[in-house]
């Protein structure tokens, strides 16, 4: 049985890590720590499973604890640290995406991993998904020829996309902007589809919606005077769990799960355009708002044989349809449609899947290549990372310089 500890004690934490390791996984994986900067919420993720150990320190933590693995959930500024230091006391490490955020800690992550012999997988669950998982089969089997380019267009709506904005990832210095925290996710799936790195990349951005856009505004939705004038209100302390992870620990380190999206000192984008051209010859160009009137994305490949088009509508009256569709043109105007059922809740089915593999039996197949390890998340980070230097210069950036290949 191996023992796993968290860096983090997270909303996510609890949900995606240490929740299914007490009550699915008591076979295979045992959780023998969590530490976390706030006790306050490393001590409630404790009391939800069970009274797993609570550190103040995450070195005494390895020490004591001894584990196997360390799961890192932090804020993504911290990732490259609690990597680092699992990795040079001989532990494996499993880190949410982005595995970080800026060029200089991707290279330390690379040179820790080398030198230690330890393993750094990171976890995209969205590459787990069924839907996802088959359009990479098709790809494979060479249902479009070569790939060519790919168009790709996220869209986060005014729920989702604003949580961002509320949290500490509104400042660039925390999560590297949506181009790393969230493009990660995506920028993974079209190299993973297209079994290629990027070489160079071209991007613009700007923060359009979000931000100090208008007057009526306060420092927190529970303090604001414009609560019911406001469409962006929430009362996120009336959930019992966000109340005692959150606002019951903010005695602790000061921070608002709640902040108004319009403030002042929110630095990044919200509207972001990016081009990119990998190494075996194959473009992409990719869009990510975080303001759309609904939430979904859509993707169209094409291939030296035909052309691969791809839809999720996660809102709206498309999203109830029970099945999604993959669809496949010919150059010769034959069109054929693989129709796949819903795989379920939790990123399309992807999160079960994900952790079946990561906490399940050891020595699974995995012929797709579907368990993430730090190349992988070098390259879907580095393209965000060079966009933002991108946008910030008004130039392309080339990956080799950033990671100095």
């Amino acid at each position: 049985m191996r023992r796993y500890v968290l860096a983090g004690a997270s909303a996510r934490a609890l949900h995606m890590y240490a929740v299914p390791v007490v009550q699915r996984y008591s076979a295979t994986a045992s959780l023998a720590g969590v530490f976390d900067l706030n006790q306050t919420r490393a001590e409630y993720l404790s009391q939800r499973c069970g009274g797993v150990p609570v550190f103040r320190d995450f070195d005494d933590m390895l020490r004591q604890a001894a584990p196997d693995t360390v799961v890192v959930t932090t804020v993504d500024r911290f990732h490259h640290e609690y990597i680092i230091r699992a990795l040079e006391a001989g532990c494996e490490v499993i880190t949410e995406k982005p595995m970080t955020i800026d060029a200089e800690k991707v290279r330390a992550i690379l040179a820790a991993e080398a030198r230690s012999g330890r393993r750094v997988v990171v976890t995209f669950n969205y590459r787990f998904n069924p839907y996802i998982t088959r359009a990479k089969e098709l790809i494979q089997a060479g249902a479009i020829g070569r790939p060519l380019s790919v168009d790709f267009e996220w869209l986060l709506d005014r729920k989702h996309g604003a949580d961002y904005f509320r949290r500490w990832h509104r400042r660039k210095e925390n999560s590297g902007g949506l181009l790393v925290h969230k493009a990660t996710h995506h920028f993974d799936l079209i190299n993973w589809w297209l079994a290629d790195e990027p070489e160079r990349v071209f991007a613009v951005g700007a923060r359009r919606f979000y931000g100090p856009t208008r007057a009526e505004r306060g420092e927190r939705c529970s303090t604001c005077a414009y609560q019911k004038t406001c469409e962006f209100y929430v009362d996120y302390a009336a959930d019992p769990e966000l109340r005692a992870l959150y606002f019951a620990a903010e005695h602790e380190d000061g921070y608002y799960r709640d902040r108004c999206v319009f403030a002042d000192d929110i630095d990044i984008e919200d509207t972001m355009s990016v081009t990119v051209g990998y190494r075996g010859g194959a473009q992409l160009a990719y869009s990510l708002i975080a303001h759309s009137a609904y939430e979904g994305w859509r993707a169209a490949i094409n291939g030296t044989a035909g052309r691969m088009e791809l839809l999720i509508p996660e809102s709206g009256p498309l999203a109830l349809a029970p099945s999604l569709q993959i669809n496949l043109f010919k150059p010769g105007g034959e069109q054929t449609v693989v129709d796949l059922p819903k795989a379920g809740p939790d990123h399309g089915g992807g999160d079960p899947r994900l952790l079946e593999r990561l906490f399940g039996p050891p020595g699974q197949p995995d012929p797709l290549g579907h368990l993430a390890g730090s190349r992988a998340g070098a390259m879907s980070a580095i393209i965000g990372i060079a966009a933002n230097q991108s946008i910030a210069s008004g130039q392309p950036i080339t990956v080799k310089d950033l990671l100095h290949l």
